[in-house]
């Protein structure tokens, strides 16, 4: 492939780059509106890859192989633009630009040449050329795709690390508003705390619910660690409920969140009420649990101990009856509860009769001696109900913030 009239009419092309070079930035910059401005990819930064592109593709023209060290620049071009955050089609179009008037230039010059085989020379050096257009188009996608997936490691590494301070109330540079803008979270949002038990050791049990909640306009940041896997969402007003929807489609093991809070520095409380909230299911079983907004809910969950003893104290013999009678006592008192103190309401919520609801809240004040009559006895039989809600049965029931930044550690 290789002869005088292909080697004179590289050196020819070389003596023209300067000029070429120029013309080509010129082109560049008007077909493709990434490169008009300096703000993504300077223009001499453009101007200098275009450069040390030409002349490879030049040198390797007329070289019996490619030279691994010649793909060194379309791999330094790929590297540069996806730290630049160019997109790579853009970027390949201007080596299509380039090298289609690297091209031309050629022709051009072969055409006017007087001697005989100048033109054959090219021709036959044509299957060249554009093998060698597509090796560097391959080698700078290949360089591009390595970097950007870096990059993306890269930044999944340090918003992990964002939520991890946030949650476990690290100090962060600038403080918790700071790492939220890092974070993409909005200033003036509501903010929840999700938490979700791992599936086994490090694996998510929420697969793929960054990219489901941002299609949906909610912006969330995550963290995995062997045991759960942790998120903080930012919400308008209108979006909890779509946030619970999204949640309770990917749940695949026990998931809690936490009520909704303003100020990211109240972040490690609300994974407080998220975890409560989380060993408030059955173990085992797969569900999305939210911690109650009530501040009698948070009163009891930021003293277990002491929200325990209360339930005992408060249902006493009701606590002691068999599991299927027991439950069936509990599961009207605390529908009675969510349904404004309305019988008829919870009787529909449980599937039965009003009379039965009426006639296990006559058993629950025989058992208990606290009639729903009575102001006190019902503050406290709506606390003790709030204790046995959140999980406070047994120490080994409920999370801490404390226990989270050992298993992120």
């Amino acid at each position: 492939m290789r002869g005088e009239g292909l080697d004179e009419l590289a050196g020819w092309a070389e003596a023209q780059l300067p000029e070429l070079i120029d013309e080509v930035c010129a082109a560049v910059r008007e077909r493709i509106d990434l490169y008009r401005g300096n703000d993504v990819v300077p223009a001499a930064d453009l101007c200098r890859s275009v450069d040390l592109n030409l002349r490879f593709m030049l040198g390797a023209l007329v070289g019996q192989q490619l030279a691994p060290d010649q793909l060194d620049a379309p791999r330094e071009t790929g590297r540069t633009r996806a730290h630049q955050g160019a997109p790579l089609p853009e970027v390949l179009r201007v080596y299509r630009i380039g090298y289609a008037m690297l091209w031309d230039l050629l022709v051009a010059r072969a055409r006017r040449d007087d001697r005989a085989g100048t033109l054959d020379a090219l021709l036959d050096a044509a299957s060249r050329l554009w093998e060698l257009t597509d090796e560097h188009a391959l080698a700078l996608t290949e360089a591009y795709r390595a970097a950007t997936a870096e990059l993306l490691v890269a930044q999944q590494r340090r918003r992990s690390a964002l939520v991890e301070a946030l949650l476990t109330g690290q100090p962060v540079p600038n403080g918790p508003w700071e790492a939220g803008k890092l974070l993409g979270l909005a200033p003036d949002a509501n903010l929840a705390v999700v938490v979700a038990e791992t599936r086994t050791l490090a694996e998510e049990s929420l697969v793929g619910v960054e990219r489901s909640l941002a299609e949906l306009g909610i912006v969330s940041a995550w963290q995995l660690t062997p045991a759960v896997q942790a998120g903080i969402a930012s919400l308008r007003e209108d979006q909890h409920d779509t946030l619970l929807r999204v949640l309770r489609e990917l749940a695949s093991a026990r998931t809690g969140v936490s009520p909704l809070f303003q100020r990211l520095a109240d972040a490690p409380r609300a994974l407080h009420f998220a975890r409560v909230a989380l060993a408030g299911l059955p173990p085992g079983k797969a569900g999305v649990r939210v911690f109650s907004s009530s501040p009698l809910a948070a009163l009891v969950a930021s003293d277990p101990e002491e929200g325990r003893r209360l339930a005992e104290d408060v249902l006493g013999g009701l606590l002691d009856l068999p599991a299927d009678d027991r439950d069936g006592l509990l599961d009207t008192l605390h529908a009675v509860f969510d349904n404004g103190g309305s019988t008829a309401s919870a009787a529909r919520a449980l599937h039965c009769h009003p009379n039965t609801v009426r006639y296990r809240l006559r058993r629950i004040h025989e058992l208990t001696g606290r009639p729903l009559s009575d102001p006190r006895s019902l503050a406290e039989l709506v606390t003790a109900s709030y204790a046995l809600r959140s999980g406070l049965r047994t120490p080994q029931d409920v999370g801490s913030a404390t226990r989270f930044e050992e298993e992120s550690g």
